[in-house]
């Protein structure tokens, strides 16, 4: 199944939502540019890739340099989403020379303005790893060199890999699934985001039903984890 359906099914509802999302994350601060933003979401199988992957091929298609980076060194499956093998990644980059090294583990896509880092190999120590400084300097030449950084993060629930990328971005988007998330879970989760000093830039609804005529913007279709 072709998860980039923004690309594969532009018309359709879904894609439209995805597309409104861009444009509010583009007008969502008039103080501060949102350059780089994490998806998470408070546990697995939520649909955080694919609105990961999805949005950073809106954001190409409006024209901005998208990178994509798999931040979810644990169990990412961007790699999966894109048909790549993960033979390197941000796990890999971690243990260089960022400055020297970092064009080395960037790829690029079929879709014009979109290019990818994948997660690369687990890691024992994945956490600390995103904590590093190699990371936070990685975070800011990124900033730098694109449009949009597009993080797909680890879920929080239990683990504090998200909760380091948080801190480091611009903004953080929570994605939560339909009647599967409870919202005592969603809050917990934001609770924690707040709790490290992160920007919440909003929470998409995912697995939501598509009803005709009904005015569709931030909600996402049914069947994508």
């Amino acid at each position: 199944m072709n998860e980039l359906i923004i690309q594969s099914d532009p018309k359709s509802s879904m894609s439209e939502a995805i597309r409104t999302l861009r444009t509010n994350l583009q007008f969502s601060s008039v103080d501060k540019k949102i350059k780089t933003i994490l998806v998470t979401s408070s546990v697995p199988s939520e649909g955080k890739s694919f609105i990961a992957a999805n949005l950073a091929v809106a954001f190409a298609d409006s024209g901005s340099k998208v990178l994509l980076v798999d931040s979810d060194v644990r169990k990412g499956r961007q790699h999966t989403i894109f048909n790549r093998h993960n033979k390197k990644g941000l796990s890999n980059l971690l243990l260089k020379d960022v400055d020297e090294a970092y064009r080395n583990y960037i790829y690029d896509t079929e879709i014009k303005n979109l290019e990818i880092m994948f997660k690369g190999v687990t890691p024992p120590n994945p956490s600390e790893l995103l904590n590093s400084d190699k990371n936070k300097q990685l975070v800011e030449i990124l900033k730098d060199e694109y449009d949009i950084v597009i993080f797909d993060g680890a879920p929080i629930n239990g683990l504090p890999d998200s909760l380091v990328v948080g801190t480091l971005v611009d903004g953080v988007i929570i994605v939560t699934k339909e009647k599967s998330t409870s919202f005592a879970l969603v809050e917990d989760t934001k609770k924690k985001l707040e709790n490290v000093g992160a920007n919440i830039l909003g929470v998409v609804l995912n697995n939501t039903e598509v009803k005709k005529n009904k005015y569709y913007g931030g909600y996402y279709g049914k069947y994508y984890e």
